[in-house]
């Protein structure tokens, strides 16, 4: 992608605007009768769900509250044993057969009366990693071309499945904490007939009363898959792991999904997790432990693996009632400067408002006080590139963190300097560029955007017409993306002339004789709710977070001064069944003590709070 002829000036893409501007919503309404053809019923469907997106996306210009692909796209390096699986179907549930638990040996068991534990040998305890899949656009591409007709193990879809270590026990299952436990599972037709190809798309859940996380799911490619489970010792106790098969044989990826979406719950475990004994091994005693999170590094956002987190809770209400929404639609049920608790978090988690609720990942994050926050943004210039969840986040970082509570909104567009209020000497500027369209009041293009132009111009523009650059760059897309591009080959088409673009501003940087800034990818969320279904749902945003950050990184994007990814699709993915902390697509929408989307009065705002102070650790690593 060339640099843009300097002489040519365009209105739509032309210098930053300091106010947002608004749009009118066309809505349509249109009567379904039993003799119109399905194809006209799709095209109304898909309308429908067009004006959902544009109506929710400009609410913030107006201000208004692989192996061979993985699956779960992750890739996991743990030894498994497997047995033939069993159909769910003819499954015995009194003598259910073991199929596999990380680093144990195939046994039989039988239900009892009390929980049965599965022995674990014993080995140093590390924390679960995914690493990144290589050449995953190839990977996935090849494998969704790939898939045939004329055998009923792969033609015929998936209904149910069999986890033979897991099913038909009478009582749960007892696992140690601090291991890492692999389970594998096979996929099954109507017919009761284990599929022999992968690309299902199932979403993992493992929630206890102070724990939430997705465990890493692996698509083995041939029916089979398997899944890794990970739990802190502090947070022993009961937990559900829920597994849900949300659309099937990469149906996710298609331009318009919801035609051919499954969204069924397929199982609802209860897994007893116990702290471990080393010496006894009977799953009572407190003795092992795994390495002690640190807070993260800068080098902690350039690892090659995506992160596999979760979210603990600390000191929050017995019960989530008990922490009520106020009147300006805040939950400040712990004091501002509530402490977090070691490791998991330093600073004061009170100002997360979120009930004690903490996102950490390989490292743990620090939540910062106003004060921090300026001492490290002072004097720095940031840039965001992308979708509106930017908006959010920027105006929550505003409010929230830098104290700067005249600031309601921002717009999609704006170049801003804001200054400490407290300290007239700090200031930071702030420059955002929304990506989902070259024109800022529309939708749907993505990368597209970047075919314009007076759009490449504008952006050329904040990195040659001034003596600095941007200190740090954040980037995302994805959600208008799944609009646009009508398949993952498109898409990985757009992403790398995104990425080439990219690389050529970078290089005139350097001819400049300037410090490139730090780039990090921030990706793309996981749709909630109703979205869940939509063309932007998490099967797909997942395939091309996976594109788009290979292609950042070939072109050397992310490594240049420092930058890396920040995963936001893991922060995300323990709060997108429902509408409690998303409208859909966005997790940081401002509080308001209003009806929400789920009928509730209010919605939770913390996991993009969350984001807020995890951007400012990489950006403050430096």
């Amino acid at each position: 992608m060339s640099q843009p002829d300097p002489e040519k000036k365009g209105a739509s893409g032309g210098d930053l605007e300091p106010h947002c501007r608004t749009n009118g919503v066309a809505t349509a309404t249109a009567t379904a009768t039993r003799r119109r053809m399905l194809g006209k019923l799709l095209f109304v469907a898909f309308s429908a769900a067009l004006v959902l997106l544009w109506a929710e996306d400009t609410s913030v210009v107006r201000g208004g509250a692989p192996r061979p692909l993985q699956i779960g796209y992750h890739l996991g390096s743990y030894s498994v044993d497997s047995s033939t699986p069993t159909a769910p179907s003819s499954m015995s549930k009194n003598n259910a057969t073991r199929s596999s638990s990380s680093r144990s040996s195939n046994s039989s068991s039988s239900s009892s009366s009390s929980s049965t534990t599965l022995p674990t040998k014993f080995s140093p305890p590390i924390w679960i990693s995914v690493p990144v899949v290589p050449n995953f656009t190839t990977t996935i591409i090849s494998s969704w071309k790939a898939l045939p007709v004329g055998e009923a193990c792969r033609d015929s879809p998936t209904t149910d499945i069999s986890i033979p270590a897991l099913d038909g026990r009478v009582s749960p299952v007892e696992l140690s904490a601090a291991e890492i436990h692999e389970f594998s599972f096979t996929a099954f037709d109507d017919a009761g007939r284990p599929r022999c190809l992968g690309g299902d798309y199932f979403e993992v859940d493992l929630s206890g009363a102070s724990w939430k996380s997705r465990p890493p799911l692996l698509d083995r490619g041939d029916g089979s898959y398997s899944l890794l489970l990970q739990v802190a010792p502090d947070f022993a106790g009961a937990f559900n792991l829920t597994v849900t098969l949300l659309c099937r044989s990469f149906e996710g990826l298609k331009m318009w999904p919801v035609r051919f979406k499954y969204d069924r719950q397929l199982r609802k475990i209860p897994i007893i997790i116990s702290r471990p004994n080393r010496i006894t091994g009977d799953g009572d005693g407190s003795a092992s432990s795994l390495p002690e999170l640190r807070t993260c590094r800068s080098s902690d956002f350039g690892q090659d693996f995506w992160w596999s987190g979760r979210w603990t809770r600390h000191c929050g209400k017995e019960r989530e009632a008990e922490c009520a929404v106020d009147d300006e639609g805040r939950y400040r049920c712990l004091a501002p400067d509530h402490p977090c608790q070691r490791p998991w978090c330093t600073g004061p988690l009170g100002a997360l408002e979120s009930d004690g609720w903490v996102y950490s990942a390989h490292c743990s994050f620090k939540i910062f006080a106003g004060e921090q926050a300026w001492d490290c943004l002072a004097n720095k210039w940031i840039f965001f590139w992308g979708d509106s969840n930017h908006v959010d986040t920027i105006r929550n970082l505003l409010h929230f963190v830098l104290g700067r509570t005249d600031v309601q909104q921002v717009p999609r567009r704006f170049d801003y300097n804001f200054t400490s209020p407290s300290n007239a000497s700090q200031s930071v500027r702030i420059t955002s560029i929304f990506n989902g369209h070259w024109n800022e009041s529309m939708n749907y293009l993505g990368l597209q955007s970047l075919e314009n132009e007076d759009f490449r111009r504008l952006l050329w523009k904040i990195f040659s017409t001034e003596d600095r650059v941007p200190d740090v760059m954040i980037i995302n897309s994805g959600l208008h993306d799944g609009f646009y591009w009508r398949s993952v080959r498109a898409f990985a088409q757009g992403a790398e002339r995104a990425a080439e673009f990219w690389a050529e501003v970078m290089r005139h940087v350097r001819q400049r004789g300037k410090a490139v800034p730090r780039i990090f990818y921030r990706t793309t969320i996981a749709a909630g709710g109703y979205g869940r279904v939509l063309v932007y749902n998490p099967s797909k945003m997942e395939a091309f977070n996976g594109v788009l950050l290979e292609k950042l990184k070939e072109k050397g994007l992310l490594s240049a001064g420092g930058g890396g990814v920040i995963d936001d699709f893991d922060m995300t993915f323990p709060w997108h069944y429902d509408h409690r902390c998303s409208d859909g697509m966005h997790y940081g929408r401002a509080p308001a003590k209003a009806v929400w989307m789920d009928r509730q009065i209010g919605h939770h705002y913390f996991v993009d709070l969350m984001l807020g102070h995890v951007l400012l650790n990489a950006i403050c690593s430096d």
